[in-house]
């Protein structure tokens, strides 16, 4: 396994982290239990998990909570990764009357992370995101209440995480003015079918120095199941085509395309059987040639960066 910094903080995490939506969903708990323990013999340090996993079946909180029983079998495990989850989405098991709606506000973050400490039988998160972006919310209240947090040890780490780049600008400002805690972490949706972040979201993360966390690195798995024989999206088809002649595979491809661009830390695996661990670890490793990475562009045009890419 390979590791860099996240962002400009000198913390070393895996190129690959591991996504864990699948979790209790359509992963039991053997399963999953065997997965965690293959990701970590393989290197991978970088855990992701969120508190509202679970919402598919209406059982938000069942993946902290299957982690949480991992970490009892080996308490060792709970320092060998660097763990995150996440809030901002409704959790149907607290009474929160009209406030169990997305949000972000000091009532709810507290709230929330104190059960998912609980659910995760931890005393503390690495990296405690923002699941996504609340237009709504007060920068300076919640910017306080982060730091706070990682006052009093419960978090190391603010992440967001489908941030837009005037509010990333806007929260790294508010922070920098309060002499507060700072974004580390961004995660976003990256890949191959999905490069509109180029546009705005990555030079921002770049100017502020902080590191990217590409989820969704597979389109959703559509870009894994291609090959040069699709017969459905052209650019798919070609796709397969040159990584055939490259000999690697398709959903290697897409992560080490990822992972080549200086401005993303790591890419977000999420698997639900234990074979797909040992499958993608090779994706790490490869290295695509200029004249590869130029015949990607042509099969997938980027979004090119703003305004340049619509201006001069």
């Amino acid at each position: 396994m390979n590791y860099t910094n996240l962002g400009n903080i000198h913390m070393k995490v895996s190129r690959l982290c591991l996504g864990t939506m699948n979790f209790g969903v359509r992963t039991d708990e053997k399963e999953a239990f065997r997965i965690m323990d293959m990701a970590l013999e393989a290197g991978i340090n970088f855990f992701d998990t969120a508190n509202n996993y679970g919402m598919a079946i209406e059982k938000e909180g069942i993946t902290e909570e299957l982690i949480g029983r991992w970490f009892l079998q080996d308490p060792a495990k709970r320092e060998q990764i660097i763990l995150n989850t996440k809030v901002h989405e409704p959790m149907r098991q607290l009474l929160e009357g009209p406030n169990n709606e997305p949000g972000l506000s000091r009532y709810k973050i507290r709230r929330h992370l104190e059960a998912s400490l609980k659910r995760l039988r931890t005393d503390h998160v690495d990296i405690y995101f923002m699941h996504h972006y609340d237009r709504e919310m007060n920068v300076k209240e919640v910017v306080d209440t982060f730091h706070d947090l990682i006052s009093q040890g419960k978090v190391n780490y603010m992440g967001t995480s489908n941030f837009p780049a005037w509010a990333l600008a806007d929260l790294c400002a508010s922070s920098k003015y309060r002499n507060a805690s700072e974004p580390v972490c961004e995660q976003h949706k990256y890949n191959l079918l999905c490069r509109m972040p180029e546009m705005e979201v990555i030079p921002a993360i770049r100017n502020y120095g902080i590191g990217l966390l590409a989820y969704s690195p597979m389109g959703n798995g559509l870009l894994g199941r291609c090959s040069e024989n699709d017969e459905g999206n052209e650019n798919i088809k070609q796709f397969g085509k040159l990584c055939h002649e490259l000999g690697e595979t398709p959903a290697d491809v897409a992560v080490a395309w990822l992972l080549q661009n200086p401005v993303v830390t790591s890419a977000v695996i999420g698997p639900s059987r234990s074979g797909q661990i040992k499958d993608i670890l090779h994706a790490v490793e490869i290295w695509l040639p200029d004249d590869f990475m130029n015949a990607i562009d042509e099969c997938f045009p980027g979004a090119g960066e703003a305004p340049q890419s619509y201006a001069w």
